[in-house]
């Protein structure tokens, strides 16, 4: 059986996926947040955290050539080095702000994307539904995770003005 970091690949995959969505549920709480004009600063933390550590373990599983899934992975990584320096570098001064906003929206936003793609491949009920991931339900899936996506961004730089 092949390892990866001394975990079986069931394993591994396992800790991946908790990593994610920890990354997801945390991001989640981060942007309803910043809509509501809070600062969650230990949310903050470990949604940056998990979100570049699910990027980076994703890099991790076995892959003959370098497709969507790695492409989806270097976008993140920058998208959140960006958020890294807007808020920690720049201190989310200015134009910063904004920056920081979007690009963390944006993280969470590929992050789900990914979640979405994984259940139409992984879970049996909707396998069917959208077997090449071409069809119309995952399409409208993730047209409707986009929507959402925008209009929380667009939400969060309206209304996130920390002190």
């Amino acid at each position: 059986m092949s390892t990866i970091l001394g975990l079986s690949t069931p394993a591994f995959t396992i800790l991946h996926v908790i990593i994610s969505l920890v990354g997801i549920v945390s991001g989640v709480v981060v942007v309803i947040a910043m809509i509501g004009r809070k600062w969650l600063e230990g949310w903050t933390v470990v949604f940056l955290v998990t979100t570049v550590a699910t990027s980076v373990t994703g890099f991790m599983f076995h892959s003959a050539s370098f497709g969507p899934p790695h492409v989806v992975g270097v976008i993140s990584l920058v998208v959140l080095i960006v958020a890294c320096l807007a808020l920690y570098g720049r201190r989310l001064a200015g134009l910063w702000r904004a920056i920081y906003i979007v690009s963390a929206v944006l993280a969470l936003y590929l992050n789900v994307f990914v979640g979405v793609v994984q259940a139409f491949q992984k879970l049996a009920f909707l396998q069917p539904l959208a077997p090449t991931q071409s069809e119309p339900p995952f399409q409208i899936a993730q047209l409707i995770v986009l929507v959402v996506f925008v209009a929380l961004g667009v939400l969060a730089v309206r209304r996130f003005h920390p002190r």
